[in-house]
Formats: structure tokens, C-alpha cells, sequence
């Protein structure tokens, strides 16, 4: 059973932790020299990921917290075009490109706001120079509803696709205008139908609750008309209200935000809801069929999480490509530039456009260990950890077991000395539980407006 009365006095700002160490560690301290020196040194045998941000939105949705580029004019995504082949090919010079790759990833912005002649040039780019895709890879890209059409999902078919993302968000038409996203569910149901003509191995949907009008009673419509679709995942995510970050997040009417109470008894029904459909949780804002590969990454403990969500692919390095792309290998992250006439400046200099980063140290690796587990499996194994880290875990984290305590005690998760398991509680405040074991978490305590809240 979960217990939702626990979770008012957890709500409080902290990290989704897409990364450790956090983007707020970023810097340019980790320089051009230090990433080529970290691709340069990157194990052969490991596989390879792969992140493309196609940036370009036609209209601002108010809710998005993506890095995007809105424009209507062709001859901007020409251009882009142009340089992430550019980009590609001074890429090619720094790594091994024979190397597997079990991950490609089309995300942004509007990746089907390119035409379908325009998608084939970006992935005959890329195939140009990545030839190694293993016979299991995830090839998937994000898709609003409202850009997509059949030579678009044929092109993406027959280069290898098979998982698909839809954005629908909330199928309200006030809550849709407050947002600035009109999208009836016809076009939405419209896609869905061309995914699985074209024989989309996953197909997901996207929705948030906390948006301006949203209560229970509008949630549980959008959730039928959603389950009607028949997803094989959803992502249900709370919405993270940042105007400080996010300009268009201004354009929202702070006073038609649902009140946590409400965002809480819609969170409630959801789980409820999705559960008794068959539908399994999985940690904090995913569900899955329960066939789904994900649950048994689960019960063997080898899920992981990453910049693009929950993944059953570890173990490869992440090469991020194109506008303010992330990458990651086993002890860094490196992010590319947010301003495109600094990302094209480099690619015209003959350089990666490279901006910032963090080069891991040990502390780091330990802690992104322990964190990573905790939000991937919800359970951490000390005793493989012992194994792995020349440390004793209960010396080492002493301070953080003793900052557990209170979540053992509300049995939200349980400790011993070989493991730490959370509750079915637990994993919906997997947030609050990891952060003990942050060792940046002092410096952003006195800002509320580091991260979103957990709750």
C-alpha cells in the first residue's frame, strides 16, 4: 500500500537526477582539451549511445522546459542540417566509430518538425559514419502529434526505428489554450495508428499533471482518453514550474496551478488507476505494460537511468550531438553549446562544439554509484558495491545513513548492513532518498530555486 500522507512534509527542492554529479556542476573548468583527452581514452570495447537535439519548435508550448529554437523558417533547419553532418565528421576524428552502437535517440524541440526528406539526410549523416548498430539497438525519437505524417514515419521505418514518444501532455482544450498547446485527440490518435502501422516496437505517451486548470476530475478524462490509445509505456510527470529558468513559463497564471493537494489526489488516482489496467510502476513518473523488458531489468537490478529516462542499455558512453547535447562516458559529462552562433563558430573553427562539463572524481563515481542505483532499482546491494569500491560503506556514508533514518522510521525504506530497499512508497520519493548521499546538496540548500520540487 502507499502512503500519500507521508508525503507532504518531503515535498522540497531537490534533483531528478538525469546526472551525477547535477548540470549545476557544469563548468567551463572541464575545457575543449580535457573532453578530447576523456574521447581520446574511452574503452573500445564499450558501446555507444547516441543523442541527437533537433532543436526547432514552429510555437512555444508555456509548460516546456527543453532547450528549443522556435522559428517557421526552412532555411534554419537547412543550415542546422548542414552542421550537425559537420559536426559528425569532426566526431568521427576523436572516437572509434566501429564501436556498437545499442542507443540512437532523436530528442528536442520538435524532431518531426523536419521533413521527411530532411530526417533521411540527418540519419543518412549519421549511418555514414556509425555503421555498427547491433541487431537489438533502441532507435527511437520524440514526436509531437500535431508534426508527424506517413512518408515522415516511413522514412524512420525503414531506417531502423522502433520506438516512438508521443507528447500529449493534458487532452483538456482550457487547459491546452492556458498552455498554449491545442491538440485534439483525432491527431493524436492519428499518430498513434501510423506508429503501429509501421510496426513501432514501443510506442509511449507523455503526459503532466500540475498544468494551469488541470483537476482530478479533468486528469481522470485525459487519462482514459490516454489509456484508450493503448501505450505500451506512459511517463506521467509532475510539473515543474521554473518561470526563473524558463521565459515562457512566465506566460503562466501562477493562480490556475492545481493545489498540491490536488496534484496529490490526482498522483494517487493515477497509480490507482493505471494499476488496476495492468500497468506497473516504475519509479517516480513511468509505467509499462507488465510484459515490459524494463521490469526485468528490475528484478535483476540492471535498469539505468540516463538523460533520456529509463533505460535497460547501460553500460555504453552517451555521445551527445548537436545544440546543447550531454554526453556522458564512465567519468565525465559534456554538454555542447545552448547558443547557436557559438555551437557554429566552433564547428566552423574544425572543433567539437563543446562548452562545458565535469570531469568525475572518485567521490564522485562512488556517489553517482550509489545515487544511480537508488533511482534505477530503488535497492541498493552494498555488498556488490563493497565489492566494486575499495570502501566500507557504512564508514564511508555514516553521515547520510544517519540522514536515513527518519525514511526507515516512516518505512519508507528499509536498511541493513548488506542493503538498502525502498517501500512502494519509497520509490515515489526516490528523490528525497538519494539526496542524503549528495555531496553538493549543501551548497544549493539556501536556494529554492536550484531544482523543482519533489512533490
Amino acid at each position: 500500500m502507499l502512503d500519500f500522507d507521508k508525503f507532504t512534509k518531503y515535498s522540497k527542492p531537490g534533483p531528478r537526477y538525469t546526472s551525477y554529479p547535477t548540470a549545476l556542476e557544469f563548468s567551463d573548468a572541464f575545457d575543449y582539451d580535457g573532453y578530447l583527452a576523456k574521447l581520446h581514452a574511452q574503452d573500445p570495447a564499450r558501446a555507444l549511445s547516441l543523442y541527437f537535439h533537433l532543436p526547432f519548435c514552429k510555437n512555444a508550448c508555456y509548460f516546456c522546459g527543453c532547450n528549443v529554437v522556435f522559428t517557421s523558417k526552412e532555411d534554419k533547419k537547412e543550415r542546422y542540417i548542414d552542421y550537425l553532418t559537420r559536426e559528425l565528421a569532426i566526431l568521427a576524428q576523436h572516437i572509434d566509430v566501429n564501436r556498437p552502437v545499442i542507443q540512437l535517440h532523436f530528442g528536442g524541440g520538435t524532431p518531426t518538425f523536419f521533413d521527411a526528406d530532411q530526417l533521411n539526410r540527418i540519419i543518412t549523416a549519421i549511418k555514414s559514419h556509425f555503421k555498427n548498430f547491433t541487431s537489438e539497438a533502441e532507435i527511437s525519437c520524440e514526436i509531437d502529434p500535431r508534426h508527424i505524417n506517413e512518408e515522415q514515419m516511413r522514412v524512420m521505418s525503414e531506417a531502423g526505428f522502433n520506438r516512438v514518444s508521443f507528447g500529449i501532455q493534458d487532452f483538456d482544450e482550457k487547459v491546452q489554450v492556458a498552455v498554449h498547446r491545442v491538440q485534439p485527440y483525432d491527431i493524436t490518435k492519428a499518430a498513434m495508428d501510423l506508429a503501429r502501422k509501421y510496426n513501432m516496437v514501443s510506442v509511449n505517451v507523455d503526459l503532466i499533471y500540475g498544468l494551469p486548470y488541470q483537476s482530478l476530475e479533468t486528469f481522470k478524462k485525459t487519462l482514459d482518453l490516454a489509456i484508450s490509445l493503448d501505450p505500451d509505456r506512459f511517463a506521467v510527470f509532475n510539473y515543474a514550474h521554473v518561470p526563473w529558468l524558463k521565459k515562457t513559463m512566465r506566460k503562466i497564471d501562477e493562480t490556475t496551478l492545481p493545489h498540491p493537494s490536488e496534484k496529490l489526489a490526482i498522483m494517487r488516482y493515477t497509480i490507482d488507476h493505471m494499476s488496476e489496467l495492468g500497468y506497473r510502476m516504475i519509479g517516480m513518473d513511468h509505467f509499462a505494460k507488465s510484459e515490459d523488458e524494463l521490469f526485468k531489468a528490475i528484478e535483476k537490478g540492471e535498469l539505468h537511468r540516463n538523460f533520456q529516462g529509463y533505460t535497460t542499455k547501460g553500460g555504453a558512453d552517451l555521445i551527445g550531438v548537436g545544440l546543447t547535447s550531454i554526453g556522458e562516458g564512465s567519468d565525465y559529462y559534456a554538454q555542447n553549446f545552448k547558443d547557436m552562433e557559438s555551437y557554429e563558430a566552433a564547428i566552423d573553427a574544425g572543433r567539437l562544439p563543446h562548452e562545458r562539463g565535469v570531469a568525475l572524481n572518485e567521490d564522485d563515481r562512488i556517489r553517482q554509484y550509489v545515487i544511480m542505483e537508488l533511482m534505477s532499482n530503488f535497492k541498493l546491494d552494498i555488498t556488490r558495491f563493497e565489492g566494486l569500491y575499495d570502501v566500507k560503506f557504512a564508514e564511508y556514508f555514516a553521515d547520510a545513513i544517519e540522514a536515513l533514518r527518519p525514511f526507515e522510521a516512516d518505512g519508507l525504506l528499509s536498511m541493513s548492513p548488506t542493503s538498502i530497499e525502498c517501500s512502494a512508497t519509497g520509490t515515489l520519493l526516490i528523490r528525497n532518498i538519494a539526496m542524503p548521499f549528495d555531496a553538493y546538496m549543501k551548497r544549493h540548500a539556501s536556494s529554492d530555486k536550484a531544482f523543482s520540487k519533489t512533490v
